[in-house]
């Protein structure tokens, strides 16, 4: 995926999880966040972060906040991004064979996933994950506790008992990432409910990103995933 008009500005500060003022062209400007979580080690001051201008004239603000500089890694934080490049990637016919009837947000029992899709007649549910958090080259699944992660992956679990080929897939938003690991230490349950789906036959995928300032696409390199 491509996004339009983009430039890059030096992020100052937060204040809500909506917004955060960057300074471009040396004049502060209002922008808004596609990342509502908390991404604390990503938007720190002085971090050079990646606009793209708003078309939409109506709008408060002029410009989404969709990438940051860690060091030398460049991170896209837009959390719409990893369903959106998900979908280029399965259409590209490079996630499972023959793969047809794609729908996004499909509700099943009392969840709603990302993607329903069937291949050689099974059906198929993947729920997507994006990961801008990175730790000493891995990258690690939730940066913050997520209810609703833990849910996902139960009821993906209840689907691959009732015959459904389920997945759980990590979009990592960066590259050159060793492995993909869950992050136990931020919320053990998750970790604990990344196991039991493992266990129980739910398929676990990381996929690798290609990040420029404009752009975002899965390369295709499937990340360890460590338990």
């Amino acid at each position: 995926m491509r996004y339009a008009h983009v430039c890059p500005g030096i992020f100052r500060a937060r204040p809500n999880r909506f917004i955060a003022i960057v300074e471009l062209e040396g004049r502060e400007e209002v922008c808004h966040v596609k990342n509502t979580g908390r991404c604390r080690e990503l938007l720190v001051p002085g971090a050079t972060v990646y606009l793209a201008r708003s078309g939409n004239p109506a709008r408060k603000t002029r410009y989404d906040l969709i990438a940051v500089e860690k060091g030398p890694l460049l991170i896209n934080m837009d959390s719409a991004a990893p369903n959106a490049v998900f979908r280029e990637w399965v259409m590209g016919g490079f996630f499972l064979p023959h793969a047809t009837a794609l729908r996004g947000e499909y509700t099943w029992e009392d969840s709603r996933f990302d993607f329903y899709l069937e291949s050689q007649g099974r059906p198929v549910l993947a729920e997507i994950k994006g990961v801008t958090l990175e730790e000493n080259g891995l990258a690690l699944f939730p940066d913050a506790p997520t209810q609703r992660g833990v849910k996902h992956l139960k009821g993906l679990i209840r689907a691959a008992s009732q015959g459904f080929d389920a997945w759980a897939c990590f979009v990592v938003q960066m590259q050159g990432m060793s492995a993909f690991v869950p992050n136990r230490r931020t919320h053990p349950a998750f970790a604990q409910a990344l196991e039991e789906a493992a266990a129980a036959g739910v398929h676990l995928l990381a996929l690798e990103c290609a990040v420029t300032p404009d752009s975002l696409a899965i390369t295709g390199r499937r990340l360890p995933v460590l338990l």
